[in-house]
C-alpha cells in the first residue's frame, strides 16, 4: 500500500492548470430544435428570457490556451507547479527584509522574473499560433438561410471573447484561392498554421449567380430598392448567404457543396442527387476513407429551394437526444406540422469534420454546433504536458529541499546553542546582543532563516532557464535536420512543443493511426491469376487508359448517380446543378480512380486475349478466354461503384466507397472490361470480345440481387440476367461472387482440386508479398432454380423477425457450388520506410499498437503488409506487426446471445497464457458483475474447443514461435474499458501479447486505449496520426507526432512533433530522442553536482565559523558562480554532447533499450553525483585549509587572511567543477573545450582584476589579494592537488567500467574510435555483446546474425467470440456494410419484385440457346474440325464452354458476345 504521502505527493504532481481554467461544459439535456416555428411558452422564465437549458451553444470552437486576460494567472500557476520557483520566490520575498539582505532585494528577485518572462514568452508565442489557428476554423464560410419569413428562434450562447483579434493578424475573410478547405478544419484543434497545404480545392466554391456573398436559386433579376442600400431589398428574398462558421446557429438552414466540410452536426433535408443520396468522407472523424452513402429525411424532401425553406408553411421541430461522442449512435424525430413523427437515425445526419462528396449539394438544418458536435466530444482540451525528466526534477529539488532545511536547522541550533552558551561568558563577538531583535534566544532563527540564504544555491534556479534554452536548441536541431525533411512538400520537422524533446528518448509504446499514417491510402491493382495462370503487370506512366467507342449503339441515357442530373427533380435548385453532365457511353478513356495509384497493363494478359478471339472452338486458348473473360466481367459488374465523368478530360473515372474497390473495377477497365454505368437494375459493360464481334453494341446486364459484403461473409455476391439489345432478357442468371479466399474455396464444387492448389499457391505467393488478395469466382443458376430462390429471398428480406439471420441462411444456400475464376491481389502503398521504420521501432524494444478505425480485415491485412515489406529491405530480420509465424487472437463485440467479451479475455487467456500468472490474479475471475446483460446469454463455455477446422493450422496452433498479437474490434473494446475489473485482464492480456491492434475505434476509445496503457503500467507513450480522429489520442499520450499528409492538419496542431513521413519517426526517436535525453539527463545532474560542491565548501567552513552561516569566500564568487563560472560546460553538454554519432544509432536501433530504460537521469544518479560533489567539497575545503594554516604561505611570516585562502578554495572549485563536468562528456568537440575552459578562464582573469580594485571606487575585501596568491607557491601546488584529487574517483570509475564492465554503448564508442568506418549493421542482434574491450583493437567486425523466416505466410487466427481457427492469407475488401446506398439498390430490386410477377422470364430460342454469355464469339474462333467442342470444367455446366449442340457453321445472334 501507498503511503499517505506518496499519495498525497501523486496527487499534486497529477493536478491540472487546465481544470481551473477548462470551459467545457457538460453535455446538455436533450434537446428540440424548432425551424419555423416559435419557442414554446415553457422555454422562457419570468423575465421572458430562454431557460439555460435551452440555450445552445455557438459554432466557435476555441483551442488555444490562454486569453489576455487569463494568460498571467494561469501561466503563473503553471510555473509555479515547480517547487523551485516556489522557493525562490520565498527567498526572494525573505530578503526584502533589511536582516536577511545580502545584496539589493531587486537584484535577487531579478533572476526569477527572467527565467519565468521567457518561459511565459515561449508560451505565449505558442498559443498566439493556436489563436491564429482557431480564427482561421472560425471564419471558414458556409451558406446560410436568411431573407423571407425565415428567422431562426432558437437561443445560441454568447461567442467566447479572446481579446486577441487587436494582437493577433486577422485571417481575411475571403481566403485566398488554392488553401485547401480541408486545412481550414485541419487547423481546429491547436497551433501553428506554418504547414498549411496551400495547394487544392479553393475554401468556398461560389455558385455561379452570386451578388456580394448572396446566392439565388434561380435566374431572377435581383430586386433593388435603389440608393446604396439596394441590397437590403434584395435581403427579404429568400437567399443563402455566406457566412463564417463562428456565427453559425442551431436551427439555422445551411446549404453544403460538394468537396465542402460540414461546419457542424447537420440532418439532411434534401440533396441534388437521385433519391436524395449524399456521399460523405468520414476520414477525419473515423480514419475510413471509403465513402459513406446518408439520405436525406423522408419528411423534408420537399424543402429543396430556399424559398421552400423559408416558407413558414413548412414548419417542423427536430426532437434530438442530449449530445454524446459516439460517431454512429444519433437518436432524433422530425416532427412536422401535422404532428407527424419520422424518426432519423445516424445514416441522415452529416456530422461536423466531413467532407461532401460526389454530391453537388446539400441542404441541411444545424442540430448540434461547437463543444455539442461529435468531432469536438471526441476531442480534448489542449493539455499542459510536462517532460518525465522534469518531473523527476521535483523530487530531486525536494530531496535537495530537505538537505537545506537540514543544514538551515543545523545551523540554527549550533548557533543558539553556542550563543546562549558564550554570551553569559561575556563573549567579545556576543557584546550588545541584548535587542529584541538581536539576543541569543532570537538569533539561532535568525540564522536559519539567513542559512536559507546563504546555501539556496543547492536550488538552482539557472537550471530551469538553461533546460529551456537547449530545449529550444534542440528544436532548432530537429528542424534543421536535413535527414527528416521531406522535399516533396518542402516540409521539414518542427517541434512544436520545445519541453519534450527527451522524452522522445524514453518511449516505450507507440500507438499509431493505419490509413494516411502507415498507408498512403492509396491502392495498386498488381498482380492476378486467372485459371491458374498468373499475370504479374507492368509498368504504367500514363494517368488515363484510352479505350474504344462503338461505332452505333442505342444510346440509353445511361448516366452514373453521382453525376447525371435527376429528371424533373429540382431543375431551380440551384445553378450550379444545371451544368450540362457528359455521357459516360461515348467516353474514349478512363482516368485514374482517386486513391488508385496506377493503371493495370500486362502485355501477356492482352496477348491471351488477343489469342481467343481467333482462337478455335475448344482449343486451350479458347478455354483459357473464356475464363479470362469471365474473370474480368465478374470484377467490372460485382460492386457498387459509381460512373463519373471528368468535365476536363472526358474520361470516366470511377468513384468507390473505398480504394480497394475502385482499384478493382479501374483494373478491369484498363483491360478492357469497362463499366459503362448503371441505370437503377440496368448494368452496362464494354468488353473487348462486344467491342469486336457485334459491331460495338454494349452487352447489358439486369441487377437481379445484390448480397451484400459484411464482416461475417467476408464475400459480396450479384445476380444478373444477360439482357438484348431490346432490352429482353436474352441469357441466362449467373450469381458472381468475390471475396475471402477460405470462403470461397469451401463453396466450390467438386472436381477443381487441381485449380484450387494453383490458386492456393498463388494466393501464398500473393500474400507473402504483402497483396490483399481476393479470390473470383461464378455460377450458373437455372432460371426455375432462381425463380424459386428468389421468392424465398424476399419473403427473408420482409420477414419481421431475425431478418439477418434468415437472410443470411437464404443467400447461403444459392452461393454454393460455384466455379473457381482466380483470385486478385492488390497493394495497399505503404508510405515508403514504414517497413523499416517499424522494424527497427521493434529492434529498438518499442511495442507498437495500431488503433484504426478500420475494420479488423484490413487491419490485419495491413499489418502483414508492413511486416512483408520488411522482406524486400536489406535489414536481415522480418519482425514486425504481424509476423509470418504470429498467433492472431482476436476479440469481437457482439449483441445478444454472443460470447461475453470478459469471457473472451479469460478463454484466450486460459488456452494461451496458463502461466503467465494472471489466472491466479485475485482480480480476474468470472463472476455476475463482469458479464453484462446483453452479454450473459449464448457463447461457448470456457474449455477448449475444436471447431473442426484446426487441421487448417495444425496442432501446433498457439505455439508458434512468431507470438501473439491482439486483436480486439470497437465494440469489444466498449465493454473491455467499462470498468477497473474489465480494464485489468485487457491490460493484463495486451502485456502478454507482441502487438495489439484495436480495429473500428472511435476517437475517444483511441485516447481511453493510450491512457489505459499510460496509467496502468506508467509507461512512456507515443501517439502518432494524421487525422482529426487522432487528436484525442495525440493529446492522451505523453508525446504526439502528427503527419500532415492528405487528411489534413488537425493532428498535426494538435501535436508536439510534426512530421511529414511515418519513417521520420525513427530517426526523431533513436538520434534526437536519444541524444536529448543523454544529453539534458547528463546535463540536470552535472548541474546539481557543480552547485552541491559549491555548497559543501560553504557548509564545512560552518564548523569553524561557529555555524553563523557565513560566507567563506567573497560573495561576488558565489553570486557569478551559476552565471559565469560554471555554467558553460553543462549547457555545452546538453547542445553538443553525443552518446554515439548518428548513423551508429540508426544502424543500431537496440542501443535505444539504454535510453528507455531510463540510464542517463534518474534518483540513483543524482545521488551518486551528489556524493561525489559533497566528497570533493570535502577534499577542496580541508586540504586548502589545512595547507594554508599548518605553516604561513606567506614569506614575511604573517598569518594569512581569510579571503586569501578562501580565493584558492573557490579558484579550485570552480576548476574542479568545469573539469568534472568535462569529463562526463562522451565526445571532446571543440565547442567542449571552449565550455570547459570558458569558466576557468573566466575566474582567473576575475581573480586577477578584482585584487587590483581600489576601495576607494567601491567597498571590495580583497584589495591586493594578487600579491599575495599569485606568488605563493602553495597556492599553486594547492590548485594542482586538490584538483587532481578531486576527479581520481570519477576518472577511476570511468575507467573500470569501461574495462571490466562496458555495455553495448561503450563498445560502439570504442569501435566507432577505433575504425570510423565500422559498418554496425553487422553488430545487429546482439553482436556488439561478443566484443571485449581487450579484443577491440582486433575485431571490428560485427558478428550478428540475421534470423531466418520462412518466406510465406502461415500466420494463424483465432477468433476467440467463435473459436474458429483459420489461415489468414491478407483477404481484404472495405465497403459500407448496410449503407444507404447498398439500401437504395436493395429498395430498387425490392420494388421492381413486388411490380413483377414471378412468372418465367420470354427467352428466345434459338440454335445456340445453350451459348453462355460469358463465352466468345463464335465468329472470333476459328472451325475446328473435330466433330464438337467439350466444357471446361464439367458436362453439366456449360460456364464458359462452347455450344455443343449449335452446327458449326450456324451464325450467332448479332447481339450476342
Amino acid at each position: 500500500m501507498p503511503s499517505k504521502f506518496s499519495v498525497w505527493y501523486n496527487k499534486f504532481v497529477d493536478w491540472n492548470v487546465e481544470s481551473l481554467f477548462a470551459k467545457r461544459r457538460e453535455p446538455g439535456p436533450p434537446r428540440t430544435v424548432f425551424v419555423n416555428e416559435p419557442l414554446p411558452d415553457d422555454y422562457f422564465d419570468h423575465k421572458h428570457r430562454v431557460k439555460k437549458e435551452h440555450v445552445y451553444s455557438s459554432n466557435q470552437v476555441i483551442t488555444s490556451k490562454y486569453t489576455v486576460i487569463t494568460f498571467v494567472p494561469r501561466n503563473l500557476l503553471e510555473q509555479f507547479r515547480r517547487i523551485a520557483n516556489c522557493f525562490f520566490l520565498a527567498i526572494a520575498i525573505l530578503q526584502f527584509f533589511h536582516i536577511f539582505a545580502t545584496v539589493s532585494a531587486g537584484l535577487v528577485i531579478l533572476p526569477l522574473i527572467i527565467v519565468v518572462a521567457i518561459t511565459a514568452l515561449k508560451d505565449g508565442y505558442e498559443d498566439i499560433k493556436r489563436h491564429q489557428s482557431d480564427r482561421a476554423v472560425n471564419y471558414a464560410q458556409v451558406r446560410v438561410l436568411a431573407g423571407g419569413e425565415f428567422q431562426n428562434e432558437n437561443a445560441i450562447a454568447p461567442k467566447s471573447k479572446t481579446f486577441v483579434r487587436g494582437m493577433v493578424p486577422s485571417f481575411k475573410r475571403k481566403q485566398k484561392k488554392g488553401r485547401s478547405d480541408g486545412d481550414v478544419e485541419m487547423l481546429q484543434h491547436g497551433a501553428p498554421p506554418e504547414g498549411v497545404h496551400t495547394e487544392g480545392a479553393q475554401l468556398e466554391q461560389m455558385p455561379t449567380m452570386t451578388e456580394d456573398g448572396l446566392e439565388y436559386d434561380d435566374n431572377q433579376p435581383i430586386e433593388e430598392h435603389g440608393g446604396l442600400f439596394h441590397h437590403h431589398g434584395a435581403s427579404r428574398k429568400p437567399h443563402w448567404k455566406m457566412t463564417i462558421w463562428e456565427d453559425l446557429k442551431v436551427g439555422d438552414i445551411v446549404k453544403v457543396m460538394d468537396d465542402e466540410q460540414l461546419p457542424a452536426d447537420i440532418l439532411i433535408c434534401t440533396t441534388s442527387e437521385e433519391e436524395n443520396v449524399a456521399y460523405v468522407e468520414t476520414k477525419n472523424l473515423d480514419g475510413e476513407t471509403n465513402l459513406k452513402s446518408r439520405s436525406a429525411c423522408p419528411a423534408l424532401t420537399h424543402l429543396s429551394t430556399a424559398r421552400a425553406c423559408a416558407d413558414k408553411r413548412n414548419a417542423f421541430r427536430v426532437e434530438c437526444d442530449r449530445p454524446e461522442p459516439n460517431l454512429y449512435k444519433f437518436n432524433a424525430a422530425v416532427v412536422t406540422a401535422d404532428e407527424k413523427k419520422t424518426s432519423v437515425d445516424s445514416n441522415m445526419v452529416l456530422l461536423r469534420g466531413t467532407v461532401l462528396r460526389n454530391t453537388r449539394w446539400v441542404i441541411g438544418v444545424v442540430l448540434f454546433t461547437g463543444e455539442d458536435t461529435k468531432i469536438v466530444l471526441n476531442s480534448g482540451a489542449t493539455p499542459s504536458k510536462r517532460s518525465r525528466v522534469e518531473r523527476q526534477m521535483n523530487p530531486q529539488v525536494f530531496i535537495n529541499l530537505i538537505i537545506l532545511a537540514a543544514m538551515a536547522v543545523a545551523c540554527g541550533i549550533v548557533d543558539a546553542v553556542l550563543e546562549q552558551r558564550d554570551f553569559p561568558r561575556g563573549a567579545p563577538w556576543l557584546y550588545g546582543d541584548t535587542q529584541d531583535d538581536d539576543n541569543p534566544h532570537i538569533n539561532g532563527l535568525v540564522t536559519w532563516a539567513f542559512a536559507l540564504i546563504t546555501f539556496q544555491n543547492i536550488i538552482p534556479i539557472s537550471l530551469y532557464i538553461s533546460i529551456e534554452g537547449v530545449r529550444t536548441c534542440q528544436a532548432l536541431f530537429i528542424y534543421f535536420d536535413r535527414e527528416i525533411y521531406y522535399e516533396k512538400t518542402d516540409q521539414a520537422t518542427l517541434a512544436r512543443s520545445w519541453n519534450l524533446s527527451d522524452d522522445l528518448g524514453q518511449i516505450e509504446y507507440v500507438f499509431s493511426d493505419k490509413t494516411g499514417t502507415l498507408t498512403q491510402n492509396a491502392m495498386v491493382f498488381r498482380q492476378c491469376t486467372i485459371n491458374g495462370r498468373v499475370y504479374r503487370g507492368d509498368e504504367v506512366e500514363t494517368d488515363v487508359t484510352p479505350v474504344p467507342i462503338p461505332e452505333s449503339d442505342d444510346k440509353v441515357d445511361i448516366r452514373s448517380t453521382s453525376s447525371s442530373p435527376p429528371s424533373g427533380k429540382k431543375s431551380n435548385a440551384s445553378t450550379s446543378s444545371t451544368e450540362a453532365i457528359s455521357d459516360p457511353l461515348a467516353a474514349k478513356s478512363v482516368k485514374k480512380a482517386e486513391h488508385v495509384l496506377a493503371h493495370f497493363h500486362d502485355s501477356a494478359l492482352l496477348d491471351d486475349i488477343a489469342a481467343a478471339q481467333q482462337a478455335v472452338s475448344g482449343s486451350a486458348e479458347d478455354k483459357h478466354g473464356r475464363m479470362v473473360n469471365g474473370f474480368w466481367t465478374v470484377l467490372a459488374l460485382c460492386h457498387t461503384a459509381l460512373v463519373s465523368v471528368d468535365p476536363d478530360t472526358g474520361a470516366i473515372q470511377y468513384k468507390a466507397q473505398s480504394p480497394d474497390e475502385a482499384a478493382l473495377v479501374q483494373a478491369a477497365a484498363d483491360v478492357g472490361f469497362v463499366f459503362r454505368g448503371r441505370d437503377r437494375e440496368v448494368l452496362t459493360l464494354q468488353t473487348p470480345f462486344s467491342t469486336a464481334s457485334n459491331g460495338g453494341k454494349y452487352e447489358r446486364y439486369e441487377l437481379l440481387n445484390i448480397l451484400d459484403f459484411t464482416s461475417a461473409r467476408k464475400r459480396m455476391s450479384v445476380i444478373v440476367r444477360r439482357l438484348g439489345d431490346d432490352g429482353e432478357p436474352d441469357g441466362k442468371v449467373y450469381l458472381l461472387t468475390k471475396g475471402a479466399d477460405n470462403v470461397i474455396m469451401e463453396r466450390l464444387s467438386p472436381g477443381q482440386d487441381e485449380m484450387v492448389r494453383t490458386t492456393e499457391d498463388h494466393l501464398a505467393e500473393f500474400a507473402s508479398e504483402g497483396l490483399r488478395t481476393l479470390t473470383l469466382a461464378y455460377k450458373v443458376i437455372p432460371e426455375t432454380e432462381y425463380e424459386a430462390w428468389a421468392q424465398r429471398y424476399h419473403e427473408a428480406t420482409v420477414s419481421l423477425g431475425e431478418r439477418e439471420d434468415k437472410v443470411e441462411a437464404v443467400s447461403d444456400e444459392i452461393e454454393h457450388g460455384l466455379s473457381l475464376l482466380g483470385a486478385t491481389a492488390i497493394e495497399d502503398r505503404l508510405q515508403d520506410g514504414v517497413p523499416e521504420a517499424i522494424a527497427d521501432l521493434k529492434e529498438a524494444g518499442i511495442k507498437v499498437w495500431v488503433l484504426t478505425g478500420d475494420k479488423l480485415e484490413t487491419a490485419i491485412g495491413t499489418a502483414k503488409l508492413t511486416m512483408c515489406g520488411i522482406g524486400f529491405a536489406a535489414i536481415g530480420h522480418s519482425t514486425n506487426l504481424i509476423g509470418r509465424e504470429d498467433n492472431i487472437i482476436i476479440i469481437r463485440g457482439g449483441g445478444e446471445g454472443s460470447t461475453p467479451v470478459y469471457a473472451q479475455m479469460m478463454k484466450a487467456v486460459e488456452e494461451f497464457f496458463p502461466e503467465s500468472g494472471i489466472l491466479q490474479d485475485e482480480q480476474v475471475g468470472l463472476d455476475d458483475t463482469v458479464l453484462p446483460q446483453q452479454q450473459s446469454t449464448g457463447g461457448y463455455p470456457l474449455q477448449r474447443v475444436n471447431t473442426g477446422v484446426s487441421s487448417l493450422v495444425g496442432h501446433n496452433n498457439g505455439e508458434r514461435p512468431g507470438g501473439f498479437i491482439l486483436v480486439i474490434d470497437g465494440s469489444a473494446l466498449t465493454y473491455a474499458l467499462a470498468d477497473e475489473k474489465h480494464k485489468h485482464l485487457c491490460l493484463r492480456l495486451a502485456m502478454q501479447c507482441e502487438g495489439v491492434m484495436c480495429c473500428r475505434v472511435s476517437p475517444l476509445q483511441k485516447a481511453l486505449v493510450v491512457k489505459l496503457v499510460k496509467d496502468g503500467i506508467g509507461a512512456m507513450t507515443l501517439a502518432i496520426g494524421d487525422g482529426a480522429n487522432d487528436v484525442s489520442m495525440i493529446q492522451a499520450a505523453d508525446v504526439g507526432v502528427g503527419i500532415s499528409g492528405e487528411e489534413g492538419l488537425q493532428a498535426v496542431n494538435s501535436s508536439d512533433y510534426a512530421i511529414a513521413q511515418f519513417r521520420f519517426l525513427k530517426r526523431l526517436l533513436l538520434v534526437h530522442g536519444h541524444w536529448s535525453y543523454a544529453r539534458n539527463g547528463n546535463m540536470i545532474i552535472n548541474f546539481f553536482y557543480k552547485n552541491i560542491i559549491c555548497i559543501g565548501v560553504l557548509w564545512w567552513f560552518q564548523i569553524y565559523c561557529a555555524w553563523s552561516s557565513y560566507y567563506v569566500f567573497d560573495y561576488t564568487y558565489l553570486l557569478f558562480w551559476n552565471t559565469f563560472w560554471t555554467i558553460a560546460p553543462v549547457i555545452g553538454i546538453g547542445l553538443f554532447d553525443r552518446i554515439l554519432d548518428d548513423h551508429v544509432l540508426m544502424a543500431m536501433p537496440e542501443l535505444y533499450r539504454h535510453s528507455m530504460k531510463h540510464e542517463y537521469f534518474g534518483t540513483k544518479l543524482f545521488l551518486i553525483y551528489m556524493f561525489d560533489g559533497v566528497v570533493q567539497s570535502a577534499i577542496i575545503f580541508f586540504l586548502i585549509l589545512y595547507s594554508y594554516t599548518g605553516t604561513s604561505a606567506r614569506s614575511d611570516g604573517y598569518d594569512i587572511a581569510q579571503y586569501e585562502f578562501s580565493t584558492n578554495i573557490a579558484i579550485a572549485a570552480v576548476m574542479a567543477a568545469n573539469l568534472f563536468n568535462g569529463l562526463n562528456t562522451h565526445v571532446w568537440t571543440g565547442w567542449i573545450f571552449f565550455a570547459v575552459a570558458l569558466g576557468i578562464v573566466l575566474v582567473w582573469a576575475y581573480t586577477a582584476i578584482y585584487s587590483v580594485i581600489s576601495p576607494g571606487w567601491f567597498p571590495t575585501f580583497v584589495y591586493g589579494n594578487d600579491h599575495y596568491l599569485f606568488r605563493s607557491p602553495l597556492f599553486w601546488f594547492s590548485i594542482l592537488l586538490v584538483v587532481i584529487l578531486a576527479l581520481t574517483p570519477r576518472y577511476i570509475a570511468k575507467a573500470y567500467k569501461l574495462a571490466f564492465n562496458p555495455n553495448d554503448i561503450d563498445r560502439a564508442r570504442y569501435i566507432h574510435k577505433l575504425d570510423p568506418n565500422h559498418d554496425f549493421t553487422k553488430d545487429r542482434h546482439g553482436g556488439l555483446a561478443q566484443v571485449s574491450v581487450a579484443s577491440m583493437r582486433k575485431r571490428h567486425v560485427g558478428l550478428g546474425l540475421a534470423r531466418h523466416r520462412p518466406p510465406l505466410f502461415h500466420a494463424s487466427r483465432t477468433d476467440m467470440s467463435t473459436g474458429m481457427r483459420s489461415v489468414n492469407r491478407g483477404f481484404d475488401f472495405a465497403t459500407e456494410e448496410n449503407g444507404v446506398a447498398m439500401q437504395r439498390i436493395q429498395s430498387h430490386l425490392s420494388e421492381r419484385h413486388q411490380a413483377v410477377s414471378p412468372a418465367p422470364a420470354k427467352r428466345r430460342r434459338g440454335p445456340s440457346q445453350l451459348m453462355h454469355s460469358f463465352s466468345l464469339r463464335r465468329t472470333l474462333r476459328r472451325k475446328k474440325q473435330t466433330s464438337h467442342s467439350s466444357s471446361v470444367l464439367h458436362e453439366e455446366d456449360p460456364s464458359f464452354g462452347g455450344s455443343p449442340g449449335s452446327p458449326p457453321d450456324s451464325p450467332p445472334p448479332p447481339h450476342r458476345s
